[in-house]
C-alpha cells in the first residue's frame, strides 16, 4: 500500500456543505491541511439546473467566505411569502398567512432569503477552495476507515491512502461513512415524493414566494431572476413518479391546476426530478475523530425550506469548533471537542425535524376539522405582528443567540 497522505481535515462530499467546511477552516486556520474528495465527475455539477432558499443567516456565512460578492447578481431576494390552504380544484384560494419584505427585513435590512443557483453556489465555492489552496478530488471517494489513537486511515476509490486527524461525511443522505462509523439513524418514509423544476412565466413574480398546502402535499413557488420560478411540488410517490416520467402535456396540465394563471402563460424551462421524502436524523453527529454534517447527520420535509440551511449552520458550527480548538492547542479530532459541535448543532436539528415532520402530517391532508383547526391557527399568526415577527426571525436563521460567529457576519 502506498504511504498515506498526511492531513488535518478530509472532508468526504464536495457539495454545498462539504466545500464551505473546507473553505471556511482554511481561511480561518491556513495552516491546517484540508483536502476534498468526491465520487462525482468533476464537472457533474455544472450540469445542475436547480436553485436552492437561503435564509439570512446563510447569507452572513457565504458573505464571510467570500462567495456571496460573486453571486449576489444570480439571486433574487424574496421579498413577499403567501401562504394558502385549499384543494386542487377550488376554484378560489384564500390567503390565510403573509409574510412581506418589511416585516422581515425591519431587523438588520435583509429580506428573510434570497434564491441562489445552485450551479453559481458550487463554482463560487470550488473558485474559493483553489485560491486558499484546497485541493479537491473528484471521481474519488472515500471506502473505507479505521480509527486509530492518533489519526484515521482512510482508503480512498484510487487506491490511494490519508491519514488525517478528522474525517468529515458530508456524503448526503445515504452516507456510507455514517454507516461505516456504526452511527444510527432514525427515519420515516412520508409516502412522497418532491417533483422539482423550473418555470418561466409571461408575467414578473414581484420577488414573492408562494406555498399552497395542498390534500397531497404542499406546492411552493420560489422567484428566480427573470420571470421564472423554482417549483418544490410535493405529491404521492406513485402519483409524482408517473408524472415525472409522463407526457409534457399532462404534466404542464397539472401544473397549471395548482400554479393557477395569475403569472399568465407557463412553460417548463427545467428537467423534472422526483426525490423521495421522509424525516432521516442521525442518533450521534459525532464519534472519535468523525463528524458528520448537512444531508449525512439530518433530512427534513422541505415544507419549511431548511434543508441547506441547515447544513450551513452545520458548516458554521464545525469550522468555529475545529479552529478554536486548533488555537487552544487541543487535538481537533477528540471526541471531548467535538462534542461541543454536537450539543450547539443537535437540539436545532431535533427541533426543526420536529416541526417539519408536524407541519407535513397536519397540512397534507384532507380531514375538514384539521383542515378548520390550522387555518384559524394560520389566520391568527396573521393577525398578531409580535407572533409573525418571531417567526420570521426564525426562518431568517436570526433568532435568539449564542450562534456560530460565521452565521451573524463575523470571521472566526
Amino acid at each position: 500500500m502506498p504511504e498515506a497522505t498526511s492531513l488535518d481535515v478530509l472532508v468526504a462530499g464536495g457539495g454545498y456543505v462539504g466545500l464551505s467546511l473546507a473553505v471556511a477552516v482554511k481561511k480561518a486556520a491556513p495552516h491546517l491541511a484540508v483536502e476534498v474528495v468526491d465520487g462525482a465527475p468533476e464537472h457533474a455539477w455544472q450540469k445542475e439546473e436547480r436553485a436552492s432558499a437561503i435564509v439570512a443567516a446563510a447569507r452572513n456565512l457565504l458573505d464571510v467566505l467570500g462567495v456571496w460578492s460573486e453571486i449576489a447578481a444570480e439571486a433574487e431576494p424574496i421579498r413577499r411569502m403567501v401562504i394558502t390552504d385549499s384543494r386542487t380544484a377550488d376554484p378560489v384560494r384564500p390567503v390565510f398567512l403573509t409574510f412581506d419584505e418589511d416585516a422581515g427585513s425591519a431587523e438588520d435590512g435583509q429580506p428573510f432569503a434570497h434564491m441562489i443557483p445552485n450551479r453559481a453556489m458550487i463554482g463560487s465555492l470550488l473558485r474559493q477552495a483553489e485560491a486558499l489552496g484546497v485541493p479537491v478530488r473528484w471521481s474519488t471517494s472515500a471506502t473505507d476507515f479505521k480509527t486509530g489513537q492518533h489519526a484515521t486511515q482512510v482508503t480512498l476509490s484510487d487506491g490511494s491512502a490519508v491519514s488525517t486527524r478528522l474525517l468529515v461525511a458530508c456524503d448526503g443522505a445515504r452516507s456510507k461513512l455514517r454507516d461505516m462509523a456504526g452511527i444510527k439513524t432514525v427515519h420515516f418514509d412520508y409516502g412522497q415524493s418532491g417533483i422539482v423544476t423550473t418555470v418561466a412565466h409571461e408575467r414578473p413574480h414581484d420577488g414573492t414566494a408562494e406555498e399552497h398546502f395542498l390534500p397531497a402535499g404542499p406546492f411552493a413557488t420560489l422567484p428566480l431572476t427573470g420571470n421564472r420560478s423554482s417549483l418544490v411540488w410535493s405529491e404521492r410517490t406513485e402519483d409524482a413518479k408517473r408524472l415525472v416520467e409522463g407526457d409534457d402535456l399532462v404534466f404542464e396540465e397539472e401544473l397549471e391546476r395548482r400554479f393557477g394563471h395569475k403569472l399568465g402563460s407557463l412553460k417548463v424551462v427545467g428537467d423534472r426530478r422526483a426525490f423521495p421524502l421522509g424525516l432521516t436524523l442521525a442518533r450521534a453527529f459525532v464519534a472519535p475523530r468523525f463528524a458528520l454534517a448537512g444531508d449525512a447527520a439530518h433530512g427534513i420535509h422541505p415544507i419549511s425550506g431548511q434543508g441547506l440551511n441547515l447544513g450551513f449552520k452545520d458548516v458554521a458550527a464545525l469550522a468555529e469548533t475545529i479552529v478554536e480548538a486548533d488555537r487552544l492547542g487541543l487535538d481537533i479530532g477528540a471526541l471531548s471537542v467535538l462534542e461541543r459541535y454536537e450539543t450547539w448543532r443537535r437540539f436545532d436539528t431535533v427541533r426543526m425535524g420536529i416541526t417539519t415532520d408536524v407541519l407535513n402530517r397536519l397540512f397534507s391532508n384532507d380531514v375538514t376539522p384539521l383542515r378548520v383547526l390550522r387555518d384559524v391557527g394560520l389566520g391568527l399568526v396573521d393577525r398578531l405582528p409580535g407572533l409573525k415577527s418571531y417567526f420570521i426571525r426564525q426562518a431568517k436563521g436570526t433568532a435568539g443567540s449564542g450562534h456560530p460567529r460565521m452565521l451573524v457576519g463575523q470571521r472566526i
